[in-house]
């Protein structure tokens, strides 16, 4: 075991922060555009108090639209449709739309520019075909924790609930203009980069910083950020980040998967200071949950506890919501929990766009996924 120490910056209060990922389409094509450049060049010139929210990705059809420091998802969602303005004041004169979701239906990996980036050459470099493959988008939740020590024990417990965020959040579908018959073909193909995919369950910190302490010495990661799990301590920010959802479409849902986010962490957090041991699954339970939810999406079977229980997703899911109104309440975003429920009634993302590309075909359209597009376009200007 290595000596290197991970400081952990613990947060006083169970803040929230937001990374929203999110496509350039054009306008006439309704292709990925690689213009994020010329995007962000003009948007970094328009003042605001708080400085630049709209930042580069690997590749040059992607801005993320990043928030301050929040504590409720209110607050979220007021910086990010401040943001989301001053964007769309550069890219709609461009005949750019924005769109978000964990693949854009019928682009070609092939054919994308990467972001001029030291850090970014490297990491194709290195990764070569599966690297070049990650025309995926995501959107990453932080939440602030008071110590170090309830860190590793929430995060093993929200591996409990992986595919319920999973399933809620799926939005790719499609790939290179196929239907690969996944909810979430971007969970299956992210976890393809090294150090990518379901975290460890490190038992202590100390355990954890031995880790990290291994990756640097055997020279597979040169910073703490390469270390690309889908749950993950963040360490500077003093959070747990999650990196389980897929792109989400619209402000609404982002608002709803958030507050779902922020209400776990802190019934979680709550139950620590209880003094109260959390629930965890082993390993093979968690991975086989995460391919169920990105295979089946809202109708897998999951995996509910350790004895290896057994139950429909949206039927754990509506237990959990009850269970955590009153967090809810407490967190300003009881609202925001209620529209979680809505999102099997009035079907996930990838639902709906099957049922786009269906209802398309039918119609007799020559390209139905293009309606995909615009129905994902659609969602995202109405919120």
């Amino acid at each position: 075991m290595g000596h290197r120490t991970v400081e952990f910056n613990a947060s006083p209060r169970p803040t929230l922060g937001v990374e929203w990922e999110m496509v350039l389409v054009d306008r006439h094509s309704r292709d990925v555009a690689s213009r994020a450049a010329e995007v962000l060049e003009t948007v970094d010139r328009e003042p605001s108090a708080t400085g630049a929210r709209v930042t580069k990705e690997l590749l040059r059809n992607t801005l993320e639209v990043v928030t301050g420091v929040c504590d409720t998802v209110p607050e979220i969602a007021e910086d990010l449709t401040e943001s989301l303005a001053s964007v769309r004041r550069v890219t709609d004169p461009l005949g750019l739309d924005l769109m978000c979701a964990g693949t854009h239906p019928f682009a070609r990996w092939d054919e994308q520019l990467v972001t001029p980036d030291e850090r970014y050459a490297e990491l194709l470099e290195r990764t070569q075909w599966w690297g070049r493959q990650m025309l995926i988008w995501g959107v990453h939740v932080h939440v602030g924790v008071n110590s170090v020590h309830k860190v590793l024990p929430i995060l093993n417990t929200l591996l409990n609930h992986y595919p319920h965020l999973q399933a809620l959040s799926a939005s790719s579908p499609y790939w290179n203009g196929f239907d690969t018959g996944y909810a979430s073909n971007r969970a299956q193909m992210f976890q393809q980069l090294p150090t990518a995919g379901l975290p460890f369950q490190f038992g202590t910190w100390k355990e954890f910083e031995g880790y990290v302490d291994d990756m640097f010495v055997t020279g597979v990661i040169d910073s703490l950020s390469d270390v690309r799990w889908d749950i993950r301590p963040s360490p500077h920010f003093g959070t747990i980040e999650v990196r389980v959802c897929d792109g989400t479409p619209s402000l609404r849902e982002l608002r709803a998967l958030t507050a779902f986010i922020h209400c776990l962490v802190v019934h979680l957090d709550a139950r620590l200071e209880a003094g109260e041991h959390l629930p965890t699954m082993p390993p093979w339970h968690v991975q086989e949950n995460k391919w169920r939810a990105s295979r089946y999406g809202l109708e897998a079977e999951i995996i509910v506890d350790a004895a290896g229980r057994e139950r429909l997703v949206t039927d754990d899911l509506d237990e959990w919501l009850n269970r955590l109104e009153p967090v809810a309440r407490q967190l300003d975003c009881a609202d925001d929990l209620a529209v979680v429920a809505q999102i099997p009634r009035h079907g996930a993302s990838y639902q709906r766009q099957r049922a786009t590309y269906d209802a398309a075909r039918a119609r007799g359209d020559e390209h139905p996924l293009r309606d995909v597009v615009d129905s994902l376009v659609a969602e995202m200007r109405q919120g």
